[in-house]
């Protein structure tokens, strides 16, 4: 999953960085309203740590502008931002009527520094889940059980072992179950912009997955992309 974080402390932003990549998370960072809402134009994020007191602006200004964009559709949607995109505010600012007012504003939770990055993670997933339209902090499918918490997967009740960039390809399919995703769609979920790409990293994964889970698992449109199935039955 891909998080755009907004912060203009240099080792906050840093910190956050790093422990949410150890976490597994791709994470890109931006210091201000201008350079956020430029990556929320080009790219597409799973969720936004916002802090509100930037150096160029007021991150409000840009959640509002955010909430107010029209949904993306066919060509317009390399240039405009995802309206819908999960936001989490995470600021200094933390009396009541400032969480109130943050949250009025359309930000999906609202976390006051300091913070403890555990607590930041678990809000993280509950977002993310949301977003997704899961109620369960599992997923199932078919006879796979996957635990984005602990990062685990399931198989007819086994283990089944994966390197986190495997179990990150899977949570991409699962998340999108019955849609086909383009390579470069999975490759923008998982990686960050200063992330080295190899051209067949996401063919290698899948291909391993496959290996793991059963050829049937995920199912390949040729020229297009690759799916898993929907209603697979438990």
């Amino acid at each position: 999953m891909r998080i755009l974080v907004v912060e203009d402390d240099a080792g906050i932003a840093s910190g956050l960085r790093t422990n949410l990549q150890q976490r597994g998370y791709a994470v890109d960072v931006c210091d201000g309203v201008a350079s956020a809402w430029g990556a929320l134009r080009a790219e597409r994020f799973d969720a936004v740590l916002l802090d509100l007191g930037l150096a160029d602006g007021d991150g409000s200004e840009l959640l509002r502008r955010l909430r107010l964009s029209p949904p993306a559709t066919g060509a317009q949607s390399t240039l405009l931002p995802d309206p819908s995109t999960p936001v989490l505010i995470v600021t200094a600012r933390d009396q009541v009527h400032q969480r109130i007012a943050g949250l009025d504003l359309g930000a999906d939770d609202y976390l006051s520094k300091p913070f403890d990055v555990d607590e930041l993670d678990a809000r993280l997933r509950a977002l993310l889940r949301r977003a997704a339209g899961r109620t369960s902090p599992t997923i199932r499918h078919g006879d796979i059980e996957v635990d984005p918490a602990a990062r685990t997967v399931r198989q007819g009740g086994k283990v089944v072992e994966m390197s986190p960039r495997e179990f990150s390809v899977l949570l991409v399919l699962l998340e999108a179950r019955g849609r086909v995703l383009s390579r470069l769609q999975i490759e923008e979920r998982l990686y960050s912009w200063d992330s080295a790409i190899e051209s067949n990293a996401v063919e290698v994964h899948i291909h391993h997955l496959r290996r793991k889970l059963g050829s049937a698992c995920i199912q390949t449109m040729r020229g297009v992309g690759y799916f898993m199935p929907q209603g697979v039955a438990p």
